[in-house]
């Protein structure tokens, strides 16, 4: 099992901030709006630097999404910025006409996401976020799984034509992915090479995910872990080839397992190549209020349990 290591936790969420930064100091037409929540979004340095690319809604997310449609048109690239739940779930009719149907260039930027919000409960938890915006034709969904890879994403998204969704979290998470590293959109990342499991994660559950690959690795389980950060379009290629490999397939994710990237896989490897395939996701319910490790731990998203759904996987090949 090949070792990772850091040297400082840090959210995600900071990673977008810091991504944002620099992806408008490199193009003039990158943008910002807010609903209101400019220190959540860690967006302070932009607008420091920006304040005439900053635009501050309030709480009007809809409002916020058809104004960030409307600036495409001139050629800015608009990137929004508020809690995921508010940011699908509030405006998806907003995003779905205005912004997918119409192929707007707008960057859709989700700060606490999934259970990881943490004490502000169940209506501010979305675990449906990945779904819907998966669905939507043309939409790019990005997961990153630490603050180097989101900065990263966030830059690369300045590039990229197209409307996509970026989704982050707020707590604190081992930042262990190159700080220089080139961030490929749909290009999925081998972390670890193995022949008895694969594992597929996403997000937060990439660092349960090496975690579980040492924990198995002392029962003699060889894993093959995968970071999956763009889940649309999926690296169909990449699971295909471990899968060939393994034989099962374990996918773990910070999200409700119906309509994630659990799904993704099943879909892939239905059509492709019928495998064992086990989840790690919350099981179709809301979440509550709890400490983010808490959270993690009740509902399955640990690196337990990961290893608990690999040794399942195996026994049905």
């Amino acid at each position: 099992m090949k070792k990772f290591t850091y040297t400082e936790s840090k959210d995600t969420r900071s990673g977008f901030g810091a991504g944002l930064l620099e992806a408008g100091k490199t193009n003039d037409n990158v943008v910002a709006l807010c609903a209101d929540l400019i220190g959540s979004l860690k967006m302070n340095d932009f607008i420091n630097e920006f304040p005439e690319r900053f635009f501050q809604i309030g709480i009007a997310e809809a409002n916020m999404m058809g104004i960030a449609a409307g600036l495409t048109i001139g050629g800015k690239i608009p990137f929004t910025g508020t809690f995921a739940n508010f940011s699908t779930g509030r405006v998806y009719d907003q995003i779905r006409q205005s912004i997918a149907y119409s192929d707007k260039n707008v960057k859709i930027c989700a700060s606490h996401a999934g259970l990881t919000l943490g004490e502000d409960g169940a209506t501010h938890q979305i675990l449906e976020d990945i779904g819907l915006m998966k669905m939507l034709p043309g939409m790019t969904v990005i997961n990153p799984c630490d603050f180097n890879q989101t900065k990263a994403a966030t830059i690369a998204l300045a590039s990229h034509i197209g409307p996509a969704y970026l989704r982050f979290g707020r707590p604190v998470v081992p930042n262990f992915t190159p700080a220089d590293q080139k961030f490929e959109i749909g290009k999925a990342v081998l972390l670890n090479e193995g022949k008895d499991v694969t594992i597929i994660a996403t997000g937060h559950l990439v660092w349960e995910a090496i975690k579980a690959g040492e924990e198995l690795e002392k029962l003699g389980i060889d894993a093959e872990i995968i970071n999956i950060h763009t889940i649309k379009p999926l690296d169909t290629e990449a699971i295909l080839k471990s899968v060939v490999k393994t034989g099962c397939v374990v996918t773990a994710e910070e999200h409700n397992r119906l309509g994630g990237l659990g799904d993704s896989v099943a879909q892939v490897l239905a059509q492709k190549l019928p495998t064992p395939q086990e989840y790690v996701a919350v099981n179709d319910s809301f979440g509550e209020s709890g400490t983010p490790a808490q959270l993690m731990e009740k509902y399955g998203l640990t690196a337990s349990s990961i290893v608990a759904a690999a040794r399942k996987a195996i026994s049905r090949k």
